[in-house]
């Protein structure tokens, strides 16, 4: 059986970002390791109308009857549920993103910090040479920001600034977070059909 993904949810602004992504990797048929911080229930609440219960049970409840995934395919950690598998690096996901990343996700994760299990898994991933994606929505961007983004990158991490492009004409908000989408499940190398890629179809003059 393919190894899990582990997707965070953190407390930048760019939720619809995450909740598709969690909604495309469980209709691809991947396992899915879910963690989300106390602040991304809020934004979630804010940006998207959903409510994230704080319990992990009544969370993978929620999420599973918005988007059908097969059973065992999605498991919801607490923020301090130490016993997790992806706590350890003796059962770490086989990669992992944080999507959205907050810029104090993202400078504890560069600094070595883990006081929270999404810190701690992040560490995990990085120390076991697992691929981490990085999703951070944040502008402008001051110098400390670029600085851990930086050493995240030096340490193997993938930075993936949620930046949609506008070449497949985009009709709808949708299309715009489906550009980001594709972008992050080609990382993962998860086969998808958001968007048609550059060449498939006649590029413009200019171009």
């Amino acid at each position: 059986m393919p190894e899990p993904i582990c997707l965070a949810f953190t407390g930048a602004s760019g939720m619809p970002y995450g909740v598709r992504l969690l909604e495309c990797l469980l209709a691809a048929g991947c396992r899915v390791q879910l963690l989300y911080s106390q602040v991304a229930q809020i934004v979630a609440k804010q940006e998207m109308g959903l409510d994230l219960p704080a319990r992990a049970s009544d969370a993978r409840r929620c999420l599973q009857e918005r988007f059908p995934a097969l059973p065992g395919h999605l498991e919801v950690y607490g923020r301090e549920e130490w016993f997790a598998p992806l706590a350890s690096g003796s059962n770490p996901p086989g990669s992992m993103v944080i999507c959205p990343c907050s810029m104090g996700t993202l400078a504890a994760v560069a600094h070595g910090l883990a006081s929270k299990l999404i810190e701690r898994a992040a560490d995990v991933v990085l120390k076991e040479g697992r691929k981490l994606i990085l999703v951070p929505r944040e502008t402008p961007l001051s110098v400390i920001h670029l600085e851990n983004m930086l050493r995240l990158s030096r340490a193997g991490a993938v930075i993936l600034p949620p930046s949609p492009g506008f070449y497949h004409h985009p009709q709808r908000v949708e299309d715009l977070v489906d550009f980001v989408v594709a972008r992050i499940l080609d990382q993962l190398q998860v086969r998808h059909t958001l968007m048609q890629r550059w060449g498939d179809n006649e590029a413009p003059d200019d171009a």
